[in-house]
């Protein structure tokens, strides 16, 4: 028989709190992360807000001269690391003697390296342009530079599916458990605002000008974030072996590609990941208590996904909530720190709101959990990742029982 996968540690970086306590009490108490960008000039661009983390540290979660040698989107993952290891109680444990993989994703990587080149060469010319910056920018230093923090020598993974990321990474680190090939699985996502992205966003008119309102009939796009979410993986045995805490049960995973259309997700890819993940696990819909949505507030996303929600679900008002209300879109980190959610809301039966709501959608006729948290026994979480280029992936996150 294949192992079972729990979760025993959780890292949150994020807009509303660092921590998962923080993280957690600020998404209940339908906090917002949005505030005025600071990283970068936004006086060209249509929008000046964010999702930007102003309190975080780096120097905090590692040596200040090792912070200074890897850009943000590192410093971020391996903080979220070190949070999770810490909250697993495998710091002091003794981490070394396991077989630890490191399965992270992304969507910018360490780009802001690559604008300050850019930068520099324009303005200096080429030969001012600093080599770190170079050294930095490689996609694949992220799960390596965790790896170097914590002398971790399991396989190390990549993953840049764009907004669906973490939930690929998670997907992964819980097939190498099945499969026997590692002991423990540092998994997750991370992303740095970037000026790039915003521009991007900006220059395709994808962005709200205050606040992101998933949902509702007046929505007017999304709102870029930044952050980093991992979960620590275990075989169910071997944390019960060494009395862990267990949060969760990672129950399957779905994936999928619309084979459609760049920017524009389609209904039945949407519906045809969901259904995956379920088939996986071995459910049935009406098994599902809340459903994490991708939920970018954005015109089309949230009426593709709201249609295939009441395609895979009918007439069940499975409740459904948006983080990325509060959050921003936090890109690769954003279905990881959403999985941190929902193993919170099965541990603690517990559904954080979406915020912002005021006006209903008929196209967009679900329960969204408007506006405050919600006391629900949650035994099945679904966790909703669909990106860009359509390659979507789903998580299960189940109640942990005996």
């Amino acid at each position: 028989m294949k192992k079972r996968v729990v979760v025993t540690g959780l890292g949150a970086i994020s807009s509303i709190g660092i921590g998962k306590d923080s993280f957690w009490d600020s998404l209940m108490g339908g906090k917002s992360g949005i505030s005025q960008v600071t990283a970068f000039d936004t006086s060209n661009h249509n929008t000046h807000v964010g999702g930007q983390i102003k309190k975080f540290n780096a120097a905090d979660y590692m040596a200040k001269k090792r912070s200074k040698y890897i850009g943000r989107t590192s410093q971020m993952a391996i903080a979220a690391a070190k949070l999770a290891l810490k909250d697993a109680k495998l710091i002091n444990w003794g981490i070394s003697k396991y077989n630890v993989s490191v399965c992270l994703g992304t969507t910018m990587g360490e780009i802001e390296s690559v604008e300050k080149a850019d930068r520099t060469w324009i303005k200096m010319g080429r030969e001012e342009v600093n080599n770190l910056y170079l050294y930095e920018s490689p996609v694949n230093n992220l799960p390596s530079n965790i790896a170097i923090e914590f002398k971790l020598r399991g396989k190390n993974r990549i993953f840049t599916t764009a907004c669906a990321a973490g939930n690929y990474a998670i997907g992964y680190g819980y097939d190498l458990l099945r499969s026997g090939s590692s002991d423990i699985i540092i998994a997750g996502g991370a992303d740095a605002l970037s000026w790039i992205a915003f521009t991007g966003f900006n220059k395709v008119r994808a962005t709200a000008p205050e606040k992101c309102q998933p949902f509702d009939k007046n929505r007017k796009g999304m709102i870029p974030g930044e952050g980093a979410g991992i979960v620590v993986l275990e075989p169910l045995e071997q944390a019960q072996k060494r009395n862990a805490h267990i949060y969760a049960e990672i129950a399957g995973y779905g994936l999928s590609c619309d084979a459609n259309h760049m920017t524009n997700p389609h209904m039945d890819g949407v519906s045809s990941c969901m259904e995956n993940a379920l088939n996986e696990a071995g459910l049935e819909p009406s098994d599902v208590d809340y459903i994490s949505a991708h939920g970018t507030g954005t015109i089309h996303n949230d009426r593709v996904e709201s249609a295939a929600i009441r395609k895979i679900f009918g007439n069940n008002k499975v409740a459904v909530s948006s983080s990325k209300s509060m959050l921003g879109h936090a890109m690769g980190a954003a279905s990881a720190l959403e999985a941190i959610a929902c193993c919170l809301a099965v541990e603690r039966d517990e559904i954080p709101p979406t915020i912002n709501y005021e006006t209903p959608d008929p196209e967009c006729d679900i329960d969204c959990v408007p506006n405050f948290a919600r006391k629900h026994t949650v035994n099945i979480a679904l966790n909703n990742g669909f990106a860009f280029g359509g390659n979507n992936a789903c998580l299960v996150v189940k109640k942990f029982s005996q």
